[in-house]
């Protein structure tokens, strides 16, 4: 194939570079503002804002006041590894993201004092005359000046799936318009660059990342915690201090002792469990090709209740694929994705089309169908640039040079097996006019073996299907009309291929005379051409909507191939309404909602809308908040600079990894470093995991904390003066929330994990029941443990130590009875914590070092039976609360999720509705 003729020579001389200089220094650099990196000390003090770790910092200074240097250590370390986990967590992942990005326009051609040269692109300044050529990525807002049939694809920017055509001919100021970041897929030209950096489209873009709203849904519910536990605590220490100086003990020893119940009062290791729960999602994650840029967005995926997510190439792959081929003989469609040249021809099921009726099973097509079909894509390989290229340097897919739309006629021949080199050889090309905006065909000339010529021509079927290129019947024509706009509708784009003898002797020719040639040809039939769903897609959306996520497209495609892309998806389930495009307000929710009619007012709620097609960045995030104002927590996914202010204004954004923009992957907390939104719905679950082991945490580490509590304010009621010693409440809360608390953040996934709806972002971390269960629990403990310290001082026994283990004895029950899978083997490491606790139990009334420390007494057989009776009641009724309080809703206990979230609302109505 021969290579396009260059533009023409003549072009400006462009700055010189004296200027070009100037304008730098005066201008800037031709970047878009990076964020700053964010220092050690701001991530370290992000940590220490946490509300339970500020009330640990009020407990480390209460000890070190008292002296109690070991609990101070103790609480300390707890503080430590917590935030060092989180900072770790943190700089780890944006060294990945590092490691993903690259540089979009490294080096531009353009034209310095008459002179063609190479420079950076951050040197490119206002004013310059740039060169381009297919695969330059402009590298700055621009005008053409001159252009040879030129298309560009704006995807990053705009989110149309197909490649734009720029001709300044056209007389449209959008027609002779370049935006930096868009890459040139076919064609040359000569353009003058307009506006950089901050200025240009990119950085407008970039200037809507406004900071992060507020803390996470997590962040949120464990604040509102910090602030009871806080409350609570400091209404203890003066309650027991006030009861203690009441019964004449020292003032010394009572605030020691008030101290110790603060700290049993504070769950100190959930920091530590949430921060270990998230650190494990996120690895587990990694493992799976996402990347968490920050830890709390591993939980705030399980809350979502909205997923947001761009379509072209996140929810369809990203590459034309034809798909259906119709001709006057009958309709075909073809299998296989991409641009693999792998698939099969199969009879549409009628047997002309799409309206006529006669409908049958797919199975090969006729054999005058298929010849019809191979006619056709005979001629569309023929009048085509592109070429394909088999998987190399490690990449997986068959990848397109040229146009992704004449890529896809190349592949569909290939399927129908057609060879396109032996074509070529065989009709060899010796003219052509280039398709441009005008007159939006593209025709070729070819030698026949024969000696004769063939003509073949393909373009928009407004402009092919008409009396003065084609030589047809107006019935034919009426009927190729008609089939071009029901495949229109159905959000396909449409091209119309033809074919024909070439009348004449083509040496008689002068240069520019080939437009004649495309006249009086033979219509061979219509290829439909879509960016097909992926393959993963359909099954994630009806993941999401099974687990009560509402899912929406925000593209800036067509609202037709928006809306026939949803549809396919299970995304939108009624028939075709309103798409708000017409001016007046709809009566109902609309499918399918353009920018141009919300901007325009026309929807009073746009979260009523499951579809918006033809949005700007600006919108994109309008969208996000209207949701957000509705209480929902809102996932938006995207690759492309369009997609990277709603990223940052969602609760979680999520960027595509390989094919994303570096604006996209900045602005998100979650990465996909494969590209999949299945990795989303994994994601989602782990997010759910994470929110049910610290609800888990909750009622294990808070039941044990009220009973101890409880034990010292009922205890010297009962004759019981002293119940625990304030080191023997550390030790238990080492043993209990320290080894096992921290060992339940790695608990399995509940098996109905994804079968509930998400939690309400405004319930309380310990609504839905957990405090009645936790009170319920610690009044069990509480009782049964007072039980066996009065038994033990009836007989003659060591009752207060007695009393110690057996509180460590009915927590390390509870814990085993809380596990939702009791045997399963997904986390050695809480039956291996729960034996640690029993050892080193044991240790405080065998060891001599350990008994001193913590005033303990050997105890008997029959004391320790007691003490194991009591663990065994702990573990009856922790058994009981997982599996017939708690029964079906999870161990998150979500009986109902955000309004709507139990049955998912019909798509196009509010959720509730």
């Amino acid at each position: 194939m021969q290579d396009p003729p260059a533009p023409p020579a003549a072009r400006p001389d462009g700055l010189t570079e004296e200027e070009a200089a100037r304008r730098l220094a005066e201008r800037g650099r031709n970047e878009v503002g990076q964020p700053p990196g964010t220092p050690l000390r701001a991530r370290v003090a992000a940590q220490l804002r946490d509300p339970l770790i500020l009330v640990l910092l009020g407990a480390v200074a209460l000890t070190l006041l008292t002296g109690d240097h070991g609990d101070t250590a103790v609480i300390a370390l707890v503080i430590v590894v917590n935030t060092g986990v989180g900072v770790a967590q943190e700089v780890r992942a944006d060294n990945a993201i590092a490691a993903l990005t690259a540089m979009s326009a490294p080096v531009a051609r353009v034209v310095r004092g008459g002179a063609e040269r190479e420079v950076p692109s951050a040197e490119v300044v206002p004013g310059d005359v740039l060169l381009l050529g297919e695969g330059d990525i402009v590298p700055a807002d621009a005008r053409l000046l001159r252009s040879w049939v030129l298309a560009v694809d704006e995807s990053a920017l705009t989110g149309e799936a197909v490649p734009v055509d720029k001709d300044v001919r056209a007389g449209e100021p959008e027609a002779g318009a370049l935006r930096a970041g868009t890459v040139v897929v076919r064609g040359r030209a000569v353009a003058t660059v307009t506006a950089t950096g901050a200025d240009s489209a990119l950085g407008r873009i970039a200037a809507l990342l406004r900071p992060r709203r507020g803390p996470t849904p997590l962040q949120r519910r464990l604040a509102g915690l910090g602030r009871v536990l806080a409350a609570v605590t400091v209404a203890l220490c003066l309650l027991v201090l006030l009861l203690g100086l009441a019964r004449g003990q020292s003032l010394e020893t009572m605030a020691v002792t008030a101290i110790s119940l603060a700290v049993a009062a504070v769950p100190e290791s959930l920091p530590a469990v949430v921060t270990l729960a998230l650190a494990l999602g996120a690895r587990r994650m990694a493992a799976r090709n996402a990347l968490v840029r920050r830890l709390p967005a591993v939980e705030t995926l399980g809350s979502v209740t909205v997923l947001a997510t761009d379509k072209t190439g996140t929810l369809t792959e990203g590459r034309m694929v034809v798909e259906r081929v119709w001709t006057p003989r009958g309709t075909v469609r073809l299998t296989g994705g991409g641009y693999e040249p792998a698939g099969e021809l199969l009879s549409d099921g009628s047997g002309s089309g799409s309206g006529s009726g006669g409908e049958r099973a797919p199975g090969p097509p006729a054999p005058a169908t298929a010849q019809a079909v191979r006619a056709l894509l005979t001629a569309a390989a023929l009048c085509n640039d592109a070429a394909l290229h088999p998987p190399h340097d490690g990449e997986e897919r068959w990848s397109a040079l040229g146009d992704p739309t004449e890529a896809a006629l190349l592949a569909a021949a290939a399927k129908a097996g057609l060879d396109r080199a032996e074509m070529l050889r065989e009709h060899p090309r010796i003219g052509e006019v280039p398709f441009d905006s005008l007159r939006k065909h593209m025709t070729t000339v070819h030698r026949e073996p024969s000696g004769g010529h063939l003509v073949c021509l393909k373009g928009a079927p407004e402009t092919v299907l008409n009396g003065s290129l084609l030589d047809e019947t107006p019935l034919r024509l009426e009927r190729a009309h008609r089939e071009a706009a029901a495949l229109s509708a159905e959000g396909y784009r449409v091209l119309a291929v033809a074919s024909g003898p070439l009348d004449g002797e083509p040496g008689r020719r002068g240069p520019g005379r080939w437009e004649e040639a495309g006249r009086g040809l033979r219509l061979l039939g219509l290829a439909a051409l879509s960016d097909p769903p992926k393959e993963a897609a359909g099954a994630t959306v009806a993941a999401c909507r099974g687990a009560g996520i509402t899912p929406v497209v925000i593209t800036g495609d067509h609202p037709a191939t928006a809306r026939a892309v949803a549809a396919r998806l299970g995304i939108l389930d009624r028939g075709p309404g309103p798409t708000g495009t017409d001016g007046t307000a709809p009566t109902e929710p609309p499918e399918v909602v353009t920018g141009r009619a919300l901007a325009a007012g026309q929807v009073a709620d746009p979260s009523t809308v499951r579809v918006f097609a033809r949005t700007d960045p600006q919108q994109k995030v309008d969208i996000v908040q209207a949701w957000r104002a509705r209480g929902a927590v809102t996932a938006m996914t995207g690759d492309g600079v369009n997609d990277g202010p709603a990223l940052r204004q969602a609760d979680i954004g999520v960027a595509m990894g390989r094919r994303g923009t570096e604006v996209a992957r900045q602005a998100a907390d979650l990465v996909l470093a494969d590209d999949e939104l299945r990795t989303v719905v994994a994601a989602v679950e782990e997010g759910r995991r994470v929110y049910d082991n610290i609800r888990r945490f909750l009622l294990y580490g808070m039941a044990g904390g009220a009973a101890e509590i409880l034990v010292m304010l009922i205890g010297p009621f009962l004759g019981l003066t002293v119940p625990l010693r304030a080191g023997q409440i550390l030790w238990i809360n080492l043993l209990t929330h320290g080894l096992t608390g921290v060992a339940m953040g790695a608990e399995p996934v509940s098996a109905n994990a994804m079968r509930r709806p998400p939690h309400p972002s405004g319930r309380h971390v310990l609504g839905d029941g957990l405090w009645v269960r936790i009170l319920r629990l610690a009044a069990l403990v509480t009782a049964v443990c007072l039980a066996a310290a009065l038994w033990a001082r009836e007989t003659g026994r060591p009752w207060q130590t007695a009393l110690f283990l057996a509180l460590l004895a009915a927590q390390l029950g509870i814990v085993l009875g809380l596990r939702e899978r009791l045997l399963t083997r997904e986390n050695p490491f809480l039956p291996a914590a729960v034996l640690a606790a029993v050892a080193l139990g044991a240790a405080t009334v065998t060891v001599p070092f350990l008994e001193e420390v913590l005033r303990t007494e050997p105890l008997g057989p029959s004391a320790l039976a007691a003490v194991a009776a009591v663990g065994a009641a702990g573990f009856a009724a922790a058994r009981f609360e997982s599996r017939f309080t708690h029964g079906a809703k999870g161990a998150g206990g979500e009986a109902a999720g955000f309004p709507g979230a139990g049955g998912l609302p019909a798509a196009g109505g509010p959720p509730g509705a």
